[in-house]
């Protein structure tokens, strides 16, 4: 990690945004060498949330966009916008001569015009991009990521992943999210939950993973249909013909924040769930046994505060997310570059394309 001072600027000052404040400003408990940072600037579309976030989390100025973008001192960007925006802030942020890096958080653009401009941009760029799938650093899936790499389970058959709330399923809670009830691929289930799962299968199976199906449940008068409330994919990992589903959901009642990974391999399986998040547990067919690896809030040899038996939170990923955003060195864990981003966008905008194609036949099947 650099002596450099960090000099950030935040797009965006929701909930996530004071995530990443309190991420940020946590680095200096959990780790030993962590550079200088400086929150400088914040802007967003609403000028009295910017304000308000400047003056509560301790930032120099509210800026306009177009104050922000001709503002010399300003080295990191973090991009938390609407999805909508992402695109073209991250544009924004790239023309900025001050910028070295900048954290995206997902979904990084909206449709494949920009997808296909976002490939160029992350092979020409030269600055450091991450995309934010923090997941990938929680700390039991940091290890049993490492512990899958080591290859003693062999190649994959077949997978099941889910993610999933029921936080939807009540009327208020949709009415203060219509920003995320807009049509997938920009929205729904897939786009803001799904992204999350399918960045960690592919952190185990590779950016490859191909969809070959899908379809979609729940209606709500309030819910545009083509905003998917659940949705199930079928996908297959063309090199080891190993095979899938991944789901998303907001209305599954009684799930709480739930993400579960199974993978079924030559030589036994693993598995992970957040329900139980200290640890994560495999099967060898070798020895006829399961094991279940106690993690916690273990990220040795890097750090060990507060303690590897503390259990971990959901904030707790996201601080050694940016702990490697600047410049941090951790080779057990996986980081999501706008290369992986995109993998996980061309997967979810396929699936609004295969979404409809179900929804046709349900219609058409309902006309008969």
């Amino acid at each position: 990690m650099g002596s450099e001072k960090i000099i950030i600027g935040f797009l965006g000052a929701g909930g996530i945004a004071r995530s990443h404040a309190f991420a940020l400003n946590s680095l200096k408990y959990f780790y030993a060498l962590v550079p200088e940072i400086e929150f400088e600037a914040v802007c967003s579309a609403r000028k009295e949330s910017s304000e308000a976030f400047t003056a509560k989390f301790g930032f120099k100025k509210s800026l306009s966009i177009e104050e922000f973008r001709s503002n010399p001192d300003i080295n990191t960007v973090l991009i938390m916008g609407p999805n909508k925006v992402h695109f073209e802030h991250l544009k924004l942020a790239l023309e900025m001569p001050s910028v070295e890096r900048i954290y995206l958080e997902k979904p990084v653009c909206s449709n494949q015009e920009e997808e296909q401009e976002m490939t160029y941009l992350a092979t020409n760029s030269g600055k450091q991009i991450q995309v934010g799938f923090q997941y990938l650093q929680t700390a039991s899936v940091r290890e049993a990521l490492a512990f899958w790499r080591s290859g003693k389970l062999g190649n994959p058959i077949h997978f099941d992943l889910k993610y999933y709330h029921g936080d939807y399923l009540q009327q208020s809670y949709r009415d203060k999210r219509q920003t995320r009830l807009t049509p997938a691929p920009d929205g729904g289930a897939m786009a803001d939950l799904g992204s999350h799962g399918i960045s960690l299968l592919m952190a185990f199976l590779g950016n490859d993973l191909q969809i070959t199906g899908a379809f979609q449940a729940g209606r709500f008068a309030d819910v545009p249909e083509d905003s998917d409330l659940f949705s199930s994919l079928s996908l297959v990992q063309p090199e080891s013909f190993a095979a899938g589903t991944m789901s998303a959901s907001r209305i599954s009642s009684g799930t709480g924040d739930l993400v579960s990974l199974e993978i079924y391999a030559e030589k036994g399986m693993l598995r992970y769930s957040s329900h139980s998040v200290d640890y994560f547990e495999y099967y060898l067919e070798e020895t006829g046994q399961w094991t279940r690896q106690v993690i916690g809030s273990n990220y040795a040899p890097i750090t060990s505060f507060p303690s590897g038996h503390v259990p971990p939170g959901w904030l707790r990923s996201m601080i050694h997310a940016h702990y490697i955003f600047l410049g941090g060195n951790d080779p057990k864990s996986f980081v999501p570059d706008l290369k992986h981003g995109l993998a996980v966008q061309r997967v979810v905008r396929e699936t609004a394309g295969y979404l409809k194609i179900y929804r046709e036949l349900i219609r058409n099947n309902g006309k008969k």
